[in-house]
């Protein structure tokens, strides 16, 4: 047994590690503890019970409807790690910037990213996204679909990245992506990055956005784009998406071409 006296004296430790982690711990309550006892509650998946609050709250066709009541379930109900309002202001304004035709997402989640790029695209623009979870993608699909966004403007891909990527060409008639979005398994930002280098459809100007190289983190990822001479880089900082005080950021990769 552990006396009064010993545990009295790690108090303070105690405290000062809780005040200096405190957002983490948010993070574990509101992403995992809430997750789960709704998930035992519900019978139905976080991303499932997002929907159905999307579905009765936003606007159907309207897609900053569709985002702002996404937000607003992420910041206030329950945690989703989609882009969200803050760091997606560094998409819109790639977007705006480049004006791509041809673009690639890697993770599409629930949709929500999806729907943020879809919204700033010319006429005549086209999304491939890379779900492999196939409950998540039948949710994005009906995200997708009910922001006003067919098939033709996206396509929603239900394979693994390492899969997609080789065959855009050959299976979608894919010849040059304008910009790529990773939001996917961090741990594959680098193995996909290397499998689009060596697929011949980055060009000279062609924009990679990578989000959560910060947290929680593609270190991997960063040091190579760094090191290759492949890319202008730029890292943007920022706080990871609907909690504060926990840092993060993006990276947003200029393919200056093989050389």
């Amino acid at each position: 047994m552990v006396s009064p006296a010993i545990a009295l004296a790690f108090l303070p430790l105690l405290l000062t590690l809780i005040i200096r982690y405190r957002y983490y711990f948010v993070l574990l309550y509101r992403a995992v503890l809430i997750r789960w006892v709704r998930d035992c509650l519900t019978g139905l998946s976080r991303e499932e019970r997002a929907f159905q609050y999307i579905l009765t709250h936003a606007t159907p066709g309207d897609a900053q409807s569709i985002l702002d009541t996404f937000d607003h379930w992420c910041s206030k109900v329950e945690f989703i790690s989609n882009i969200g309002p803050k760091k997606g202001k560094i998409l819109d304004r790639l977007l705006q910037e480049h004006c791509p035709i041809t673009v690639l997402e890697l993770g599409t989640h629930c949709g929500y990213s999806t729907v943020r790029i879809a919204r700033s695209l010319p006429i005549g623009a086209r999304i491939y996204s890379v779900e492999m979870d196939e409950r998540n993608a039948q949710v994005a699909e009906k995200i997708i679909r009910l922001a006003g966004f067919d098939e033709d403007m996206v396509e929603l891909i239900v394979r693994p990245s390492d899969e997609v990527i080789p065959r855009l060409r050959e299976d979608f008639g894919v010849e040059r992506l304008d910009l790529v979005f990773m939001d996917h398994w961090k741990r594959c930002y680098l193995p996909d990055l290397h499998l689009l280098e060596g697929s011949g459809l980055l060009g000279e100007g062609s924009i990679i956005l990578a989000d959560n190289v910060i947290f929680p983190g593609a270190p991997n990822f960063l040091r190579h784009v760094r090191r290759s001479g492949l890319y202008e880089v730029r890292v943007h900082r920022a706080t990871l998406e609907y909690i504060r005080g926990i840092r993060d950021g993006m990276a947003e990769l200029t393919f200056l071409g093989i050389k």
